[in-house]
């Protein structure tokens, strides 16, 4: 079995999420009793934030392909993300890198496809739901995405920074989270919503 690098720590909740799915569901799928080799490559969330909030995509590259490095140097055949922010440089990442990338936007994007939804809204950190790279291979698929409105993206890019990033899962955020999502379905007619908040 090839071994699988994770870029982890973007944030911490979603990085324990990849492990333990790919670890059981590995299990699960091969009927064996063993967990699969795998390294974590555990990068500081904010440094990636600060990057994105400066508009500096070179260094975002090189903070990356250095994980990138480090999780080949250890023996990785494959790398995957385990954020959805850091794939604003995506595309730049995979020119450098020496063995595959697996993209969480393009998986995403095939699902919805194979779903045959049209129309589906997104949630996400600022620059996910701001910024193009996340919409590209929607658009692309003839797939439209709808973001919430400016002040629901402020709320809900706040909610991720200092809840959920942290572990935090607040009942009245979940429920404002919610009530987001219905009047995205009542008002823009969506059909389904992407959580990119990993």
């Amino acid at each position: 079995m090839k071994k699988l690098g994770l870029i982890g720590g973007t944030g911490p909740e979603s990085t324990l999420l990849y492990y333990r799915k790919f670890v059981y569901e590995s299990n699960k799928r091969t009927g064996e009793t063993f967990f699969p080799n795998l390294t974590i490559e555990s990068i500081n969330v904010y440094d990636v934030l600060a990057m994105c909030a400066k508009n500096d995509h070179q260094g975002l590259v090189n903070y990356l392909a250095k994980a990138i490095t480090n999780l080949v140097s250890a023996g990785a055949d494959v790398i995957a993300l385990t954020g959805n922010t850091p794939h604003i440089v995506f595309r730049e990442l995979q020119s450098r890198s020496p063995v595959p990338l697996v993209s969480i936007i393009e998986s995403t994007c095939e699902e919805v496809k194979t779903q045959g939804i049209k129309r589906v809204g997104l949630l996400g950190t600022r620059f996910t739901m701001e910024e193009d790279f996340f919409k590209k291979p929607f658009i692309e698929a003839s797939i439209e995405i709808i973001t919430p409105h400016s002040a629901e993206i402020d709320y809900i890019s706040d909610k991720i920074h200092h809840e959920l990033e942290r572990g935090i899962v607040n009942q009245k955020t979940q429920a404002v989270f919610i009530s987001i999502i219905k009047r995205m379905y009542r008002d823009e007619g969506i059909e389904a919503i992407i959580l990119g908040y990993t």
